[in-house]
């Protein structure tokens, strides 16, 4: 997966961001904040990592939404003292022990290490997709798109999302599927004897119930309605077994 990285500086560049996504930007004192942008009525823009630089934040995000996210970045800016712009930077991945300046992917001890450099990255073999699939980690366009509610996705159990940070957009509806509703649908874990296929259907006796995403093999993540997945799964005629997330 491409990624962009953006550089945030100016004096207000942490104050600026904490009021606006989801995480709580003072734990980049700490390593790498994962965290997401929302709309007001709390659905998915865009997840990023957020990463100390110095007197920056370098901000990592999927290449295909970088200039849209820099730019309604920009809408929020007003006075704020803060500038946008390319980094220049690379991303490197990797597992095992991390190297100097890398930090840890905070999402799930499983995803190993990230680095940013000048040079692009020639050395990484990993199968991420079946890696994802294993650990249970969406994945921008795959499983996050535009109707996505952040928590059905998992964000909380990924260090995504903070519930004592206070306000930033999206909040209120995010802090109500906390705290007032359970969760009906959201990703889970789903197997199979054969390969699977993106974008087939799932069925529970014969009633729709959700959909094939990310494929690994004969394991896949999918988007499942919960109500109905303790009847019999099926999907591209054969039966599965699913585990939520």
């Amino acid at each position: 997966m491409s990624r962009e990285i953006l550089k945030i500086t100016g004096e207000d560049r942490e104050h600026f961001l904490q009021g606006l996504v989801t995480n709580d930007v003072t734990r980049l004192k700490d390593g790498l904040v994962y965290t997401a942008m929302l709309t007001p009525q709390g659905k998915y823009i865009a997840d990023f990592f957020l990463v100390p630089d110095g007197e920056a934040i370098l901000l990592d995000v999927d290449a295909a939404l970088a200039k849209s996210l820099a730019q309604r970045l920009g809408m929020y800016k007003l006075r704020s003292k803060v500038a946008i712009a390319p980094a220049g930077l690379h991303l490197h991945r990797g597992l095992g022990a991390r190297p100097d300046g890398a930090f840890d992917d905070p999402r799930h001890e499983g995803l190993g290490w990230r680095a940013y450099r000048s040079e692009a990255q020639d050395d990484d073999t990993t199968d991420w997709a079946a890696l994802r699939v294993a650990l249970g980690v969406p994945e921008t366009g795959a499983e996050l798109g535009p109707d996505t509610f952040i928590l059905e996705m998992g964000f909380e159990r990924l260090h995504g999302v903070d519930f004592k940070k206070g306000c930033y957009v999206g909040q209120e509806v995010t802090a109500r599927m906390k705290h007032k509703t359970e969760l009906r649908k959201g990703l889970a874990r789903i197997t199979a004897d054969a390969p699977l296929s993106t974008g087939d259907e799932i069925l529970a006796d014969g009633k729709p119930a959700g959909t094939v995403l990310s494929v690994a093999g004969t394991s896949a993540l999918a988007y499942l309605r919960f109500d109905r997945a303790e009847k019999g799964l099926e999907a591209g005629g054969q039966a599965l077994g699913f585990e939520k997330l």
